[in-house]
């Protein structure tokens, strides 16, 4: 078992645990291509649920699925030169096909504005076009050169991309604003991992944007992670491509774009939230499985008896809609069977033997804090559908009281580099709004403005930095 079960404690290594917890649980594995990673049944079932809930709700508000190419002409790319200069040390070039050399060299996407906006710019002609609400699931290539992490930094993953055209600003602000409502309600409500929501600095936003919303959550190693941004556009890129119409005013105007996106990274921001020292930790309603029935034979006992209730008891939890599975496998014991399910997280194992056969009774075991409780077999399944929000709920709650713990108030610059060096974070502090400042402050500590919230607080004291007047209090963290 102990080639199998996790070797090291969350808060001895935090990042050994992490890659072995990623690697056991069968989430994921190495590809033979240096960077990238095998996506495993367990973390593509995740990443599925993930795409049901969030299509589920974008197509409730008008957005279509759509494929466009991977690859991008170069041409393309260099149009918005500070779009392209972001994206230039990241970029896989295909220069052949075949034995032939290419006319001109292609991108492997690395993100997908260009060739849409080309298209858009055929596509709209009247403001009876608009607007245009499109996605796409697919994958994107980066080609990183820092040290690489599953999940959370390789040469290719996996996301959504929204890009969507607009009449006016304030159609566009809105649909910023409503997926990142959006995507909070997924990363809260249903992997629940509480979020900062907020701005990004000018330094920080995505190349060619006109602003960028993100929502950022705090790591049990006091690293911040963008969960997803949400970003205006602006008329930059309208420009660029010409992507013009005709308004109801029967003159010429330029669209108003937005884009945004989530990735797979979100599977590891849930292993780092939830996870402990038995391995993954899945909320329920992410859950591939969400209950793991384990029948107890012993060598006296009537064994199909007990295997017939477990059968029972299964065939009543998946009629309620509850994902469950009947782990009947006669070759591993139970103990083992207990430590695999817990190592993959499963939320809620029944367990059922002759005693509980004899007493009309199974155990139910919550994944979350591993506890038991012996229930009659006739209230199984109302109280498995109560678990699972109680499980649920105290996830999030536990998440929630760990982001507040690791957010301190600084008035000082002595403050910052302190509770940064000892506690990590995110460290709210006053701002003078200079990018010198911020650029001063990642240079010397690591940290980066991860947003300006958008509730303004009056600043506490001066500027950390300089000493100037503060205009806003801003979250500053390091991060992955």
């Amino acid at each position: 078992m102990s080639d199998m079960g996790v070797t090291v404690k969350k808060s001895e290594n935090f990042s050994e645990w992490y890659t072995e917890v990623v690697l056991k649980s069968g989430l994921a594995d190495y590809a033979p291509i240096k960077g990238c990673m095998v996506f495993r049944e367990l973390s593509y079932a995740i990443w599925e649920k993930i795409q049901e809930i969030f299509n589920k709700k974008i197509k409730a508000t008008g957005h279509k699925n759509v494929y466009f190419p991977m690859f991008i002409p170069e041409s393309f790319l260099k149009k918005e030169a500070e779009h392209f200069a972001g994206f230039i040390p990241e970029v896989a070039w295909v220069t052949e096909g075949g034995d032939s050399p290419l006319e001109e060299r292609l991108a492997v996407r690395p993100t997908s504005e260009t060739i849409i906006y080309a298209t858009y710019a055929k596509w709209i002609r009247s403001w009876r076009d608009l607007p245009v609400k499109l996605n796409q699931w697919c994958n994107v290539v980066r080609w990183e050169t820092k040290a690489t992490k599953p999940f959370l930094r390789t040469r290719e993953f996996l996301w959504q991309e929204g890009h969507t055209a607009h009449a006016t600003k304030a159609d566009s602000d809105k649909e910023v604003m409503d997926i990142l409502n959006d995507y909070k309600d997924l990363m809260e409500n249903y992997l629940a991992i509480p979020v900062l929501i907020g701005v990004k600095t000018d330094k920080e936003k995505f190349a060619g944007a006109l602003y960028t919303t993100t929502l950022e959550a705090m790591m049990p190693d006091g690293k911040a992670l963008q969960m997803g941004t949400s970003h205006n556009l602006g008329q930059n890129f309208a420009k660029v491509f010409d992507i013009k119409f005709i308004g109801e005013d029967e003159k010429e105007h330029h669209v108003w774009q937005t884009s945004w996106g989530i990735s797979t990274r979100l599977i590891g921001a849930l292993v780092m939230v939830h996870g402990d020292d038995k391995g993954l930790v899945i909320p329920p309603k992410v859950a591939p499985i969400h209950v793991v029935i384990v029948p107890i034979p012993y060598k006296d006992a009537d064994s199909t008896a007990i295997l017939a209730k477990a059968k029972e008891i299964l065939a009543k939890l998946e009629a309620c809609g509850i994902t469950a599975i009947l782990d009947d496998r006669e070759e591993y014991t139970p103990g083992w069977k207990f430590n695999e399910w817990e190592l993959k997280g499963v939320p809620i194992r029944i367990e059922i033997g002759p005693r509980d056969l004899k007493q009309n009774q199974l155990t139910i075991a919550r994944r979350d804090t591993c506890q038991k409780t012996a229930v009659k077999i006739e209230d199984a399944v109302q109280a498995v559908e109560k678990l699972l929000e109680d499980i649920q709920n105290n996830l999030y709650a536990k998440a929630k009281a760990a982001l507040m713990e690791k957010t301190t108030t600084v008035r000082s610059y002595d403050e910052f580099q302190r509770t940064l060096r000892e506690k990590g974070g995110f460290i709210k502090a006053p701002w003078c709004g200079s990018s010198d400042c911020e650029e001063k402050i990642k240079d010397e500590t690591g940290a980066t403005i991860r947003l300006k919230p958008f509730e303004k607080e009056a600043p506490t004291a001066n500027c950390i930095c300089c000493g100037a007047k503060a205009v806003e209090m801003v979250y500053f963290a390091k991060s992955y």
